[in-house]
């Protein structure tokens, strides 16, 4: 597996990807349906944002992307958003997107990363952010409607790239 970053020529691949994932209803607030044309600015990150694909040959595994948190005076602070292929889940590509990612994000000089809205019934994601360090620094209580679960909350993480 390998970590590149996305060029547009991938977004293709990386669309139903993005569909499979939202239209689950289970980790993201994204509309379920959206076109190609509709989801591309969603996920292909604008500089100084950046995205990521976790490649197999010419599979696509998943994708990240990460950039600011907020603008301004906030910017010091990334964000990050991740995907993985319902059918490669389980391969790695989402903790060797994480891994690289939080690599980026330090090596681009961010103090820190911050996740605003991570599931709190995605315990795989929540079990990977906190063996990358992550921590949960706030849950909003019934801020997303989970199809099974109906209504949980959103956990905020939060990462410190100064240590380590």
């Amino acid at each position: 597996m390998q970590i590149r970053e996305a060029t547009e020529d991938d977004w293709p691949a990386i669309h139903p990807i993005f569909r499979a994932v939202v239209d689950a209803g289970e980790t993201y607030a994204y509309p379920a349906g959206l076109s190609m044309e509709a989801a591309r600015p969603l996920w292909m990150e604008p500089s100084p944002g950046r995205t990521f694909v976790a490649v197999d040959g010419d599979r696509v595994l998943g994708s990240a992307k990460t950039g600011p948190n907020r603008p301004g005076r906030g910017s010091h602070v990334a964000t990050a958003s991740f995907m993985v292929d319902p059918a490669a889940q389980g391969r790695g590509a989402g903790r060797a997107l994480g891994e690289h990612v939080v690599a980026a994000a330090r090596a681009d000089g961010y103090r820190a990363m911050q996740f605003n809205a991570v599931v709190e019934t995605n315990t795989a994601a929540v079990a990977l952010w906190r063996s990358l360090g992550f921590r949960v620094v706030g849950t909003v209580p019934e801020a997303f409607e989970h199809p099974e679960h109906g209504f949980v909350g959103l956990h905020v993480m939060h990462l410190d790239l100064r240590a380590g």
